[in-house]
């Protein structure tokens, strides 16, 4: 499933958009919201793979609001007008939906959005879990990866960065649910919607925060809260 919210500060339109997402069966709605401001507390809680976005609303446009995300997810872009198409290609917009929109129109989209997600989160990149390790492409290379040298994973738009204790990060093309689903559940846990920690590295909790080598800090996120609090009362003496 993609998970979806939508942006549009016209009713209508939003709840429009939000029946077409129920209606198409490979899409799942997270949310919807009719301004920006309220958008990026989901984005930082929520894994969210695909954003319908319009472009003319009156505190930040749509546009402005894309670029301004550090690592956004994919984006189609909702609008009254057709000139938008150089500014979208430079937040690499999957596509462009002309209102009044359409259902058919809105399912070829989706289907443009549901391909581009089978070819580069499930083609390019291969990840094979084998007792202890993982083989993944990284670089046009095939590289091992032991689970005991994982200290922390971080999302990097459509890549994850592995890193590693006494070697450089492992960078490769990969959605962070394709890799959870792929580690011990007892050794790693996600805290957060960017970051999966091996619970075996951590030596210092701060503040609803992970401490690696006292200068990393990795926030816990109220999604994943009472889990990983679950997982330290378990452990405390």
């Amino acid at each position: 499933m993609i998970r979806c919210i939508a942006l549009d500060d016209e009713p209508f339109a939003l709840q429009q958009i939000g029946a077409y997402i129920d209606k198409t069966p490979f899409l799942e709605k997270v949310a919807l919201f009719n301004s920006a401001l309220d958008v990026k507390e989901t984005l930082n809680e929520s894994q969210i793979d695909l954003m319908f976005v319009d472009i003319n609303m009156p505190d930040i446009s749509g546009m402005e609001f894309v670029k301004a995300l550090e690592n956004p997810p994919k984006v189609i872009f909702t609008t009254a007008y057709s000139d938008y198409a150089v500014d979208g290609f430079k937040v690499e917009a999957l596509d462009y939906l002309l209102k009044p929109i359409s259902y058919p129109d809105f399912y070829k989209s989706a289907n443009r959005a549901k391909s581009w997600f089978e070819m580069n989160q499930s083609g390019p990149a291969h990840v094979k879990s084998e007792e202890q390790f993982l083989l993944m492409k990284s670089d046009y290379r095939i590289v091992r990866i032991n689970f005991k040298e994982i200290t922390y994973i971080e999302a990097m738009g459509e890549y994850v960065k592995i890193n590693l204790t006494g070697n450089k990060p492992v960078t490769t093309l990969l959605s962070m649910k394709l890799l959870e689903d792929q580690l011990p559940v007892d050794q790693f846990m996600r805290i957060h919607r960017s970051y999966i920690v091996n619970l075996t590295k951590i030596s210092i909790i701060e503040r609803n925060r992970i401490v690696f080598d006292g200068k990393i800090y990795l926030p816990v996120s109220e999604q994943y809260k009472n889990r990983f609090q679950a997982w330290v009362n378990k452990n405390f003496i």
